[in-house]
């Protein structure tokens, strides 16, 4: 398929959707998902989390339209925790100044969980460019650290960075799910585990 590809059209070019947006598209991905052409498990779990919904809304579209990634958002620290115990991502981008749980308090709970703190890799994102700032987020337990305003191609290859150095995944049977508030077409989440 060649040209634009607008609102709710969808597409396909050797068997990658090319739409991210419309009901059409969430029943396609849906369908795909379910019948096993595409291996969800395969792509990685991002998880943005930012209190200001512009600048969550711009990386999640950003990191959609890569294909590479199912992405969800959390607008605060508590919604945040609550997303990673739902979905264990992958990698988390996480804001340091937000409105009650810091990114700092959130990067410690989530480096503190012992059966999936070796799989997520957190990457702190933050405005202020202190020295200081880079060690908190090392000591806070983050793996990586991305300066505000983003650069979207930076952020990319921190992101690929990142992954990288994940441990290899066991390919899963079942397709992952987000948490039941999460809308993200496509979203994956790891199933839950009986501990």
């Amino acid at each position: 398929m060649t040209g634009d590809v607008r609102g709710n059209d969808v597409g396909t070019s050797e068997g990658m959707v090319l739409c991210a947006r419309g009901p059409r598209f969430a029943m396609l991905v849906q369908g795909i998902l379910h019948s096993g052409s595409l291996m969800p498990n395969q792509l990685l779990h991002v998880l943005v989390v930012d209190d200001n919904r512009d600048n969550a809304d711009i990386v999640r579209s950003y990191l959609d339209a890569t294909r590479e990634f199912v992405v969800s958002v959390a607008y605060d620290g508590d919604e945040a925790i609550d997303r990673f115990r739902e979905g264990r991502p992958d990698l988390v981008l996480l804001d340091v100044m937000m409105p009650g749980k810091d990114g700092w308090e959130v990067c410690r709970t989530i480096k503190a969980d012992p059966e999936h703190a070796a799989r997520t890799r957190v990457i702190m994102v933050t405005a202020r460019d202190e020295l200081a700032d880079k060690r908190t987020a090392l000591q806070s337990g983050a793996d990586d650290f991305l300066e505000k305003p983003l650069d979207l191609s930076k952020l990319l290859g921190t992101i690929r960075r990142n992954a990288a150095a994940l441990p290899a995944r066991k390919v899963e049977s079942a397709s992952r799910k987000p948490g039941a508030s999460d809308a993200t077409p496509g979203s994956a989440a790891a199933p839950e585990t009986n501990a």
